[in-house]
């Protein structure tokens, strides 16, 4: 099988942990028999240096023509004082609009192996954690019309939150529709008691709760859900929700798993292009030392050859090597305690890859 696959190193650690995911996939390829078609492109700050914006009609493009997108990671303070429409966290909202990408799959899971790292009390998480959280994409208040204004002296923002019953009803089907993969379990985050946006989330995820009736359902308020996913985390499977929350739901939920520096994503639409990245950022103050984690991104491959490929045994062959070295006790610097074996970036990526 041949796929092409637009890869956007981006800023900060980005080029050193895509090229480790890289090596990762290479392997994959030829142990399988597949031929990955690699085309690297500028985005983020680095398309800003070069050509005075994050995202070029030409890099898009090229996108649009891929099978799929590996990213990196965008930006870093060098662009933080310019105009807000050309950083390079507008590219990224932008890519993710035009690519219709409206469902972000963000797995928190703890491996047994670093339960040492994560910061909840043992009793707490002896249940295992294990859920991933679907966050709505293109749509609500990062989306939305926004104004600064002047009223009466003095300066006024308005950002608008808005949302479509079309919207939230194709978010809603992708996440029963993985709850049907795993444990059949779906809880609905929404603010139902203050926002009308969460209103209709909430009829529109009940109207489909009876299409899928095989899947338990419940509907959660966004600060309760914010508690729960520190008190309780082994209680959800799959959670849903929109934008803003699922930003902050799924950062807050990142750290369970010991580190940023382990968790996926995948970003998909309607069609099988997705785009996959590590949910962390670009960590300027470490780039270029080595001694970052590439397991986010390379666990990030193994989505995009789940979601995007249909290759269910290479994704899984890719997340066995990751358990493997983990289990070995082999760790990167943000995981590393005292009788663990510390690898640099390219030595994690190394390891990996010859388990596969």
């Amino acid at each position: 099988m041949k796929k092409k696959i637009a890869v956007l190193k981006g800023d900060g650690i980005g080029p050193e942990i895509v090229t480790e995911a890289l090596k990762v996939l290479k392997k994959i390829g030829k142990k399988y028999g597949h031929e990955f078609e690699t085309t690297e492109l500028l985005f983020g700050g680095a398309s800003i240096d070069a050509y005075g914006e994050p995202l070029t009609d030409d890099v898009l493009n090229k996108c649009k023509a891929s099978d799929a997108v590996l990213l990196g990671a965008v930006g870093g303070p060098k662009w933080d004082t310019i105009d807000k429409d050309k950083r390079p966290e507008r590219g990224l909202l932008k890519i993710r609009k035009e690519l219709e990408l409206f469902a972000n799959l963000r797995p928190t899971k703890l491996y047994k192996e670093l339960t040492d790292s994560c910061p909840l009390k043992k009793e707490i998480i002896k249940d295992g954690i294990d859920f991933v959280m679907i966050r709505e994409l293109t749509g609500g208040i990062y989306f939305g019309k926004k104004e600064t204004k002047d009223e009466n002296g003095k300066t006024v923002a308005t950002d608008e939150m808005k949302y479509s019953e079309e919207e939230i009803r194709r978010i809603g089907v992708i996440a029963f529709e993985t709850a049907r993969k795993r444990n059949k379990k779906v809880a609905s985050i929404d603010k139902a008691n203050v926002l009308d946006t969460s209103k209709l989330w909430r009829k529109v995820m009940h109207e489909l709760s009876e299409e899928y009736s095989d899947v338990q359902y419940e509907d959660m308020l966004v600060d309760s859900a914010s508690m729960q996913i520190i008190k309780n985390p082994s209680m959800f499977d799959i959670v849903v929700t929109e934008n803003m929350f699922g930003d902050i739901l799924s950062d807050e939920a990142s750290v369970l798993a010991g580190s940023i520096g382990m968790m996926p994503s995948a970003s998909l639409g309607a069609t099988k292009l997705g785009l996959y990245e590590p949910i962390h950022g670009s960590a300027p103050d470490i780039a270029g030392l080595n001694i970052s984690n590439p397991i986010g991104t390379i666990l990030s491959v193994a989505m995009m050859l789940r979601y995007s490929f249909d290759m269910e045994s290479e994704a899984k062959d890719i997340e066995a090597a990751v358990e493997k070295v983990l289990s070995d006790g082999y760790r990167t610097t943000d995981l590393y305690v005292e009788g663990t074996k510390k690898l640099s970036c390219t030595e994690m990526g190394d390891l990996i890859t010859k388990i596969i």
